[in-house]
């Protein structure tokens, strides 16, 4: 899977930290990292972090090949 977030969108509300931090945690400037291209097994935590977005900054798609 590939995780994108929309960092203009971004108000570092936490939800996806909360939902998911083995992919999104806040560096030391509490700026949000994530990582790109998670296990496809957190494939459910990862969606469930992009519906808690309450910007809807965080798009869960397929891999690329």
């Amino acid at each position: 899977m590939q995780i994108t977030v929309d960092m203009n969108l971004c108000e570092s509300h936490g939800q996806c930290v909360f939902a998911a931090p083995e992919i999104f945690s806040f560096d030391d400037d509490d700026r949000l990292v994530h990582e790109t291209t998670p296990s496809d097994a957190l494939l459910d935590r990862a969606e469930r972090a992009a519906a808690l977005c309450p910007v809807r900054a965080v798009t869960v798609s397929p891999a690329v090949p």
